[in-house]
């Protein structure tokens, strides 16, 4: 019972969130702004949007392709039509719990292609440690490039003097932290290394497969698409085709991060999306316009690859 309800809060509350945050948004627009942004959707260029799907496409097909290295690895043929959906089926359950695709994807594989569970999620999270790292690495060049604009940002939003306060407490948090993990005899803490210890052989497992440089150029491939296909929309509208690759770089880092931690950046990525462009001069409206656009035509996506997988993974495995 204890667990149904855990269920359904984790479903609820971030959807609740994401609806408060729409409606907070939608308020706070006058009249003219909210008709300023239906004009944006009637006069897009959706020619850039269809271009950004297809871009999409192609991440999953690399993201699918990338995996049977893996599962290979471990001396596992599957069909590649199999390892696509259970791919697209991921992508549909992070729409409702954040992180949930990880485990539909191992079980889609279990019941069709006979691996393992705990085998098939430990090569899903040897792809999420290759995949932090490569966004942490667009974190650092982002922030690199864009230093200046993103420090009179946060200076602009939290005084000096309460920064300083901010970065000495993460200091002294991170130290405890430390001390914790080396001397703690805690349950949580033992839970937590063991997990660790699971990345780091996840990690190992790839240094190890036979093709990993195909693995790693795969991995570069889907981040390009990722990167792409949030660059392509860009051109729809007028109002930010002509914003710079930095500004788009910093964006995609942001709008990256509600999706991650959200349910695929509901309510909260066109907002983000819309505060980071106007760093960049962009009219918040237009901002708005955008992240809506590119929201919901990756969502939409997600939605029909999704549910068309869940209709022909029993038909293309029928005995």
């Amino acid at each position: 019972m204890k667990k149904s309800i855990s269920k359904w809060l984790s479903i609820i509350i971030p959807l609740g969130l994401g609806a408060s945050i729409i409606v907070y948004q939608y308020n706070s627009f006058t009249t003219s702004q909210l008709n300023e942004i239906k004009g944006y959707f009637r006069n897009a260029n959706y020619l850039y949007i269809y271009l950004s799907l297809f871009l999409a496409v192609l991440g999953f097909w690399s993201r699918a392709y990338r995996w049977k290295f893996s599962l290979e690895h471990l001396g596992y043929q599957t069909k590649f039509h199999n390892n696509f959906m259970a791919v697209c089926v991921a992508y549909l359950m992070n729409l409702t719990v954040p992180r949930s695709g990880e485990i539909s994807r191992a079980l889609v594989l279990k019941k069709y292609e006979n691996v393992p569970f705990d085998k098939a999620f430990g090569t899903i999270v040897a792809e999420r440690v290759v995949d932090f790292i490569l966004f942490l690495l667009f974190v650092f060049i982002g922030f690199i490039f864009q230093f200046n604009i993103l420090k009179e940002y946060v200076l602009d939003k939290i005084p000096f003097q309460k920064l300083m306060i901010f970065l000495a407490l993460g200091f002294v948090s991170f130290v405890c932290f430390i001390l914790i993990w080396l001397y703690s005899n805690w349950k949580i803490v033992a839970k937590l290394k063991e997990k660790l210890s699971g990345l780091i052989e996840g990690m190992t497992s790839i240094l190890k497969m036979k093709k990993k440089w195909m693995f790693l150029f795969h991995s570069f491939f889907i981040w390009t698409t990722y990167l792409l296909m949030f660059y392509a929309p860009i051109f729809a509208l007028k109002e930010t085709s002509d914003i710079g690759f930095g500004a788009v770089v910093i964006a995609f880092i942001f709008g990256s991060l509600t999706i991650g931690f959200t349910n695929s950046g509901f309510g909260f990525y066109p907002l983000v999306i819309a505060e980071i462009f106007v760093l960049y001069h962009v009219d918040k409206t237009a901002g708005i316009a955008f992240g809506w656009l590119a929201w919901t035509s990756q969502t939409v996506l997600m939605i029909i690859l999704g549910g068309l997988s869940f209709l022909f993974l029993p038909i293309l495995n029928k005995k």
